[in-house]
């Protein structure tokens, strides 16, 4: 699980993991890139692209296919002003490029402020900040107060469109003055810019005194002035588009929730292939519903817009009582309920805080969606292995066992010694057995529905297969030593030859449980992995020698096998697990048949 980035806190969450039906995934960082760039600005009457490469404060602004300046479009110096002051990132140069420490969108922001000023990653450091309204969740902006020494102070403003239009009175002409505000332009332009896929924030200032140098939100309400939209791309990981997939073909739903206005959710979420793209609730709709109302919803919809991590914890519980096992990523302090709530929480290990990550149990070393989708295969393939061995130890042990009482309820001599079934248990158990848990993934594992949160491991189909197994086994083992009986063998050679007969059942069972989804019939199960082959090479290395070397002979009271007789024990294992399978091809083939009729 740690190589594959998710790094587990708490070891229950393993087996949850396997369990999983839904996972609701942040955006920003998980399944986009994090790496956000400015693409577009809208001021009133003009729509400027920005060009440039990743955070590096290079690039052009361009206005109809041709380069502009600050000089001949002032609002450009407005829009530099805001995204470079109203930010708390830095851009740091380095040989490999540009780094953002802080906020990758405010890193972008910076960017563009060095493309318009031409300063680099550092512009306007004659400004001096006063005072500040930081970002919340419940106000949806982030305002500062700056002053230069030129006898100037301004007040700047970015956040979500929908907030920042409330608090302003004018907007920004295109001839540098003011002029009355356009609500439904902008709300209009906020729609087109988000379609595309873009993240949109709404930029606004104001001119105050000198001597103002505190910051009160009354100095906001209805007082900004309007500079425009900034439009910023975060593009899909290409790996999260796979394990979206890949989800999907596993039964899972994914379930996408941001802060970021619906329309640009549902652009990117039509990249990355989620169901029911189309509609989209906002955190207002959340707020509307009553319980039942949103456990309803939350079913049927997949993204979720403009939302607050309390909206997160409702959601979450709103899944749970339709009785799904949900799996719910967050990074921020006031996730932790959410994730405390959700049957796997996980958390952001890049950028998520320390009360996330003491919340979650699982912890996403690179905050990669493909990670999520990788751990819950690893999850489903560690509950398939538990399942494999206690499918491989329950029913051989039940043969060893019928084996011995059956034989003394009928007065009859012992097929195998005592002292020759602990032999077979020490040398099975630590070999065989512990094989089955360096089991790798199955190939159909993540095309499976997810299994029920309360399924039990002893199944009416494990109880099924304990006593198939076991009666084969006492058939088998009680065949041969009757064989070797019927033809004169002694005892100890006839004990022998059952006593091998048993080691090969189970090595052959071995080969079989190892696909308990699919057909062993195939080179790929055959060819087993190292450790299988290990482990049956040692078993059968010490088993040879417990039969033909004369010290062990004395030990466990053993005799050399003829030849023939050894080929025919084989010969036995092979028809054992050709019973085996064509019971296993039988009860998939009438499950899917049955799945098939049901859908």
């Amino acid at each position: 699980m740690a190589r594959r980035n998710a790094i587990v806190r708490r070891l229950p969450a393993i087996e949850t993991l396997g369990s999983v039906s839904v996972i609701c995934s942040d955006k920003t960082g998980t399944l986009t890139r994090n790496e956000m760039m400015v693409a577009s600005l809208a001021a009133a009457g003009h729509i400027y692209s920005v060009g440039g490469n990743g955070y590096a404060p290079e690039g052009a602004v361009r206005w109809r296919e041709a380069d502009v300046h600050p000089d001949d479009h002032a609002v450009l110096m407005e829009f530099a002003r805001a995204a470079g002051l109203c930010n708390d990132a830095m851009l740091h140069a380095h040989e490999a490029g540009w780094r953002v420490e802080g906020d990758p969108m405010e890193g972008a922001l910076m960017a563009l402020a060095g493309k318009i000023t031409r300063e680099g990653g550092a512009p306007f450091r004659h400004w001096t900040r006063t005072d500040a309204i930081p970002f919340d969740t419940a106000h949806r902006y982030m305002a500062v107060l700056h002053h230069d020494h030129e006898d100037r102070a301004c007040i700047h403003v970015k956040g979500a469109p929908e907030a920042v239009l409330a608090l302003c009175a004018d907007q920004r002409a295109a001839d540098g003055g003011s002029e009355p505000l356009d609500a439904d332009h902008w709300t209009e332009m906020v729609e087109d810019l988000a379609a595309e896929g873009q993240r949109v924030i709404a930029v606004a200032a104001r001119a105050v005194p000198q001597e103002h140098t505190i910051l009160n939100t009354a100095d906001l309400e209805g007082r900004l002035t309007l500079i425009g939209l900034i439009g910023l791309i975060d593009p899909p990981r290409p790996e999260a588009i796979e394990a979206v997939a890949e989800c999907h073909a596993a039964g899972i739903r994914v379930k996408m929730i941001t802060g970021d206005h619906a329309a640009t959710a549902r652009a990117i979420a039509g990249m990355i292939g989620l169901k029911n793209h189309d509609r989209v609730l906002t955190g207002a709709d959340l707020e509307a519903m009553d319980d039942a109302a949103l456990a309803e919803a939350a079913v049927q919809t997949d993204i979720f817009a403009r939302t607050s991590p309390a909206h997160k914890l409702r959601l979450v519980t709103a899944l749970q009582s339709r009785g799904l096992t949900v799996a719910m990523t967050g990074d921020g302090v006031n996730d932790a309920p959410a994730l405390k709530r959700a049957d796997a929480g996980i958390a952001m290990g890049l950028k998520g805080s320390e009360a996330a990550k003491e919340a979650a149990e699982l912890v996403l070393a690179d905050d990669n969606f493909a990670s999520i989708a990788a751990a819950v295969r690893e999850g489903r393939t560690v509950y398939d292995n538990i399942k494999k061995v206690i499918s491989w130890t329950l029913p051989t042990n039940a043969g060893e066992a019928m084996t011995i009482i059956v034989a003394l309820f009928a007065g009859m001599a012992l097929p195998i010694t005592a002292v020759q079934i602990l032999w077979i248990n020490l040398v099975t158990a630590i070999t065989l057995g512990l094989a089955l848990a360096f089991e790798p993934s199955e190939p159909g594992t993540m095309r499976r529905p997810p299994r029920p949160r309360d399924e039990p491991l002893l199944t009416g189909g494990l109880v099924w297969h304990i006593v198939l197994v076991s009666t084969l086994f006492l058939v088998a083992v009680f065949g041969m030593y009757y064989y070797a009986t019927e033809k004169g063998y002694s005892v100890p050679l006839a004990q022998t030859m059952a006593m091998n007969t048993l080691v090969v059942l189970e090595i052959f069972h071995l080969f079989f449980i190892r696909n308990i989804h699919g057909t062993s019939l195939t080179w790929a199960a055959a060819r087993g992995t190292r450790v299988v082959w290990a482990c049956v090479i040692a078993v059968t290395t010490v088993q040879f020698a417990v039969t033909y070397m004369p010290p062990l002979q004395a030990v466990f009271g053993t005799e050399a096998v003829p030849l023939f007789d050894g080929l025919l024990i084989v010969a036995i294992g092979v028809v054992f697990f050709g019973l085996i399978e064509t019971e296993k091809q039988m009860r998939l083939a009438f499950r899917s048949a049955n799945g098939a009729a049901a859908g």
